[in-house]
């Protein structure tokens, strides 16, 4: 009855295998200590190879991620900076510019554009008043009669007036700088004109091929063109123009001629008022000689002599 009280003693023996040295997990955590190890490395050389500029950007760019994207620019994915020693910007594709090349690119295209639109406001501002001294000549009674004499034209130098010699009205006394009163009146009504443009003004006298008494080496008719275009200076001036408009005077004597074909026709005889544009201004101004008198032969549709006759 006693052995009936005792339970049977159970031993169990676990074996033990050898799980490939405790197992693999310390391999995972080795080789995430590693990547951020090679992580870190590489951030490190990143910020050493970057400009301070594009550092500023990225710093930019985690604060206000959104107003750096829509503005673009450095740290907003602008690959414009390269290692210092490198050689070639392999981050250059061919027929990339850089980002320094491309503004003044831009910058230039950007002038230029800015000149052309100056250059057509002053063209259109020419032809306005090329208008008002026609519509003046027209209104005028005292005018209107002197209209074949009075040749208005656009050159490459800006607005051209030009009064001419007729056979049997001439602008001035014979070989002489004395304007006739008619000449007097037409010079002032253009000069009330004139200063409504804020353009300087050009200002010649030209003669016809016939020599003056005592040929060419005493008084001429360069001295002679020189002498009216000063007198037609007085009288625009009398007539109002501001007297510092004028930026040049000159006496071209026969040089520059109307009529080639004729040179002594009296149509070669003129006082020549050029409102000069800007590109002329500049021209005069730095004595650069881009101005050639060669602008003055230019004689436009339906003012050829033949159609002023």
């Amino acid at each position: 009855m006693a052995d009936e009280g005792l339970r049977p003693i159970i031993v169990k023996r676990i074996k033990k295998s050898g799980g490939g040295h405790h197992g693999g997990a310390w391999k995972i955590a080795y080789a995430d200590f590693v990547t951020a190890m090679m992580a870190f490395f590489l951030l490190m050389w990143l910020l050493g190879s970057t400009a301070k500029g594009d550092l500023q950007g990225i710093s930019e760019y985690f604060k206000t991620p959104l107003k750096v994207a829509m503005a673009g620019g450095s740290g907003s994915g602008d690959s414009s900076s390269v290692l210092p020693g490198g050689g070639r910007d392999l981050s250059r594709q061919d027929g990339q510019l850089k980002k320094s090349e491309s503004d003044i690119v831009k910058k230039s295209f950007n002038l230029r554009a800015a000149q052309m639109e100056l250059e057509k406001a002053e063209s259109a501002r020419l032809k306005e008043l090329k208008k008002r001294i026609e519509t003046a000549i027209d209104n005028s009674p005292a005018l209107r009669q002197y209209k074949n004499q009075l040749l208005l034209d656009i050159t490459t130098e800006g607005l051209r007036i030009q009064i001419v010699d007729e056979k049997n009205r001439p602008m001035f006394a014979l070989a002489s700088a004395d304007l006739q009163p008619y000449t007097r009146e037409i010079l002032k009504e253009i000069g009330k004109t004139l200063n409504d443009v804020p353009n300087r003004i050009s200002l010649s006298g030209h003669t016809d091929a016939t020599p003056y008494k005592g040929g060419e080496k005493g008084y001429s008719n360069w001295e002679l063109s020189a002498d009216r275009a000063n007198a037609s200076r007085r009288e625009l001036i009398a007539g109002g123009m501001d007297e510092s408009k004028l930026l040049r005077v000159v006496g071209l004597s026969s040089a520059v001629l109307l009529d080639k074909e004729d040179p002594f026709n009296p149509i070669n005889r003129r006082i020549s008022i050029i409102v000069m544009n800007k590109k002329a201004e500049d021209a005069v101004e730095k004595d650069s000689g881009a101005l050639s008198v060669s602008n003055e032969t230019e004689v436009r549709d339906g003012l050829t002599p033949a159609a002023t006759k």
